[in-house]
């Protein structure tokens, strides 16, 4: 493997592989690609997520690290009159999310990088499966630059084997209060509620 899927330019020759994701009353055709997370297949990170977390929020909604777009589609197809923001640094991510949510008809998801999320866009929830593989420091960074943004609660869903409990803890101690919502599969979907410095 020549990329991660946290490369904003995959090198990878592109290899499209699309399968149906069906979880509840939502059944999605997407397509996936070579350089992006969980090519061909919904991850059970993603699955864990989407089947444990409560029912989406009205209003913004932001997906980080939205990958080909499996929980941004999810969600934009529960809420059709809320606003999906797919946010990545992946290029052909992105390309991705905006190919399946046109092949869907799905007209409320906005694919973007960060930095192009309006300053003033503030989220009712955040769902997000994290890229804990780009490395704590990074992640940390992440979590603290887009929790501040959301008014709601923020799930997040995190392998136990790759530090769950100990990023709960962190986040806890950053002033954003975490639970465990579920535990399945070696997932645990965390619950982040809103920060406690926001005024």
């Amino acid at each position: 493997m020549t990329d991660q899927y946290f490369s904003e330019q995959p090198t990878s020759a592109s290899d499209p592989v699309s399968f149906r994701l069906e979880i509840g009353d939502v059944a999605l055709d997407l397509t996936t690609d070579a350089g992006v997370f969980s090519r061909g297949r919904l991850d059970k990170g993603t699955r864990v997520l989407l089947q444990n977390a409560p029912e989406p929020a009205e209003g913004d909604l932001l997906d980080l690290g939205c990958g080909y777009g499996p929980i941004a589609l999810w969600l934009a197809v529960r809420r059709p009159a809320s606003t999906v923001w797919a946010v990545d640094v992946n290029d052909r991510a992105l390309e991705l999310v905006r190919a399946n949510a046109a092949a869907a008809r799905v007209g409320n998801v906005r694919a973007c990088r960060p930095d192009e999320v309006p300053a003033d866009v503030r989220f009712a929830q955040m769902w997000s499966n994290p890229p804990i593989r780009s490395g704590k420091a990074a992640l940390h960074e992440l979590l603290l630059r887009w929790l501040p943004r959301v008014d709601g609660t923020s799930y997040l869903v995190v392998s136990k084997n790759l530090g769950s409990d100990s990023l709960a803890r962190w986040l806890g101690e950053q002033g954003h209060p975490t639970s465990r919502l579920s535990s399945h599969a070696g997932f645990r979907v965390l619950a982040v509620d809103r920060s406690e410095s926001v005024t």
